[in-house]
């Protein structure tokens, strides 16, 4: 069984990316595993805290679903053409201490893949995670790139996917992420 973590970066109660990251864990391969998780309750990175009180219990809680994950699926918005600033603070608390990079970044496989209400979905915010991802040394899939753009329309009132090319293309994605994690890509 490959168990892949999905983030979502968007605390939105109707946030499109947490949508496609359910959408993905509704219909997967044969052997694959999907846990969604969200950035609620992680605070903003703040040293002098991090020093007086550790590491926050969501950042932990997140730490330890990120090291039960043979792979990471990022779902990123696009706020400004880059990445969102809340994702951003979450993947420095995870960063912390850098002692543990390796064990929660290391060779770990990650991929990107986003939704957006503009037309050009979230090929900037994308292409923002790659550095950030290569400096975690983190092993990114570059085998395939969905970026839902006009998301307004692939998604009912309910967050439910009803945009059947995008269904398709989303499960392509995963099963490409997952054979990629397991090994066989």
């Amino acid at each position: 069984m490959i168990r892949l973590l999905g983030i979502s970066g968007s605390l939105r109660a109707g946030s499109f990316n947490t949508a496609l990251l359910r959408a993905a864990a509704r219909d997967l391969p044969d052997g694959v595993a999907l846990e969604v998780a969200t950035l609620h309750g992680i605070p903003l990175y703040d040293g002098d805290a991090e020093a007086a009180s550790g590491i926050p219990g969501a950042v932990e809680a997140l730490k330890a679903k990120l090291r039960a994950a043979d792979g990471v699926l990022l779902a990123t918005p696009e706020y400004n053409n880059g990445i969102p600033g809340v994702f951003k603070n979450a993947i420095d608390w995870l960063s912390r201490p850098a002692s543990e990079i390796p064990q929660l970044f290391g060779d770990r496989p990650f991929a990107v893949i986003g939704a957006s209400p503009g037309g050009f979905g979230t090929i900037l915010a994308q292409d923002a995670w790659w550095p950030v991802l290569r400096t975690l040394r983190a092993r990114v899939w570059f085998g395939g790139r969905l970026m839902v753009s006009r998301a307004g329309g692939a998604f009912d009132a309910e967050g439910g996917l009803v945009d059947d090319k995008v269904a398709g293309q989303l499960c392509d994605f995963v099963a490409g992420f997952a054979a990629f994690a397991r090994g066989d890509a």
